[in-house]
């Protein structure tokens, strides 16, 4: 048995941004810097004047805008030609895992700094993968953990609040995954502890995530926003650290990928479609009505979309519903159900999702 539970590091503070070049050292004293554009105009006067101070050389390099395997290989060739003794990450859940990808690829220690809190990118040894376009591919294993991660409680306080509401989407679909997928592998002491995180993650996002709303609203960082921040980023991350593929992801997360196949979603972010899945999983399950009612009543005070119109999908014909559900049903995702999922049924779960979501309305 081998696991990695998580990053080897975690430090979640103010302003820490300012002291990175004080942990970095450790590393070595060139740095190669990759990240999202607006990160990098974010923090990087901070960041590099700490590296400098510290002795550290450093680049600055965009990732690319997707987490494709073209952007990975042409970092990969950056990193080879510039020569880093370390690698730093910089911004959201795709810069993170195109990193992440890089680091694998090259043997090189990364410490990741995510700059919104959206996903659990930073704490996970996976990277997802899409195409250029920005449809989703693969879960990639040829990735590694960050030796450190650095959560800015000021940056991710003062990033847009829509990230955070994705981020507590994403997380959200921790339980409702886990305890879907955990039915058809053993109950090792891994799992069962992969999945009472995943409920206390729920019950802790369900507590203090609207506070948390409220403070990043208000550019506050008080407990809530440090509670729902750790849950997102680091918590999360360890529920697939523990559990592996048995407690990673299930339908949610297929039909997150399913929807991708459609240009009006991708100005939707990944958590707040994850949440979307999770209403139809929860149909698909066959669950009560009473249940998805409670969590698209919970999705309506913080904003997470209950509809397909929410997510920018007005109409759908019946040639492109055959399509996503044929593509669902495909991802890897959907093979961690504890039943055999057919296209048909993805179909109708999303159907009376979205029926029930604007009902609620």
């Amino acid at each position: 048995m081998q696991s990695t539970v998580g990053p080897a590091s975690y430090i979640r503070q103010r302003d820490v941004i300012e002291t990175i070049g004080q942990h970095a050292k450790k590393f070595g004293q060139k740095a190669l810097i990759i990240g999202g554009k607006t990160a990098l105009s974010t923090i990087s006067e901070k960041m590099l004047r700490s590296l400098e101070e510290n002795g550290i050389v450093s680049n600055t390099e965009w990732y690319g805008g997707e987490s494709s395997w073209t952007e990975i290989n042409r970092l990969i060739q950056l990193v080879e030609s510039v020569g880093p003794q370390f690698l730093i990450a910089a911004g959201g859940g795709k810069a993170l895992d195109t990193v992440k990808a890089v680091a694998y690829a090259t043997n090189l220690p990364l410490i990741a700094v995510p700059t919104i809190a959206a996903t659990c990118a930073a704490a996970t040894q996976i990277s997802i993968i899409y195409n250029d376009e920005g449809i989703f591919t693969e879960i990639s294993r040829r990735s590694k953990a960050p030796d450190l991660v650095l959560v800015d409680t000021t940056i991710i306080s003062h990033a847009p609040v829509r990230f955070l509401i994705a981020g507590i989407g994403d997380t959200l679909a921790k339980w409702f995954e886990s305890r879907a997928s955990s039915q058809k592998s053993v109950p090792t002491a891994l799992v069962r502890t992969a999945v009472k995180i995943a409920n206390e993650l729920y019950l802790i996002l369900l507590e203090f995530g609207k506070s948390a709303i409220e403070s990043a609203r208000n550019r506050q960082v008080t407990s809530a926003l440090n509670d729902v921040i750790d849950a997102i980023i680091l918590i999360s991350g360890s529920v697939s650290g523990y559990g592996g593929d048995a407690c990673r992801t299930a339908a949610a997360h297929a039909i997150y990928s399913g929807l991708t196949i459609f240009p009006e979603v991708h100005e939707t972010y990944h958590g707040e479609i994850v949440a979307f899945g999770i209403l139809s999983q929860l149909v698909l399950e066959g669950k009560e009505d009473s249940e998805i009612r409670e969590l698209i009543s919970f999705y309506r005070q913080i904003q997470l979309p209950t509809t397909l119109k929410d997510m920018g999908i007005v109409s759908l014909t019946e040639e492109q519903l055959q399509q996503f559900g044929s593509v669902a049903v495909e991802i890897e995702d959907m093979a961690n159900m504890p039943f055999t999922v057919t296209p048909e049924m993805v179909i109708q779960a999303v159907i009376q999702a979205d029926s029930l979501g604007t009902e609620c309305k």
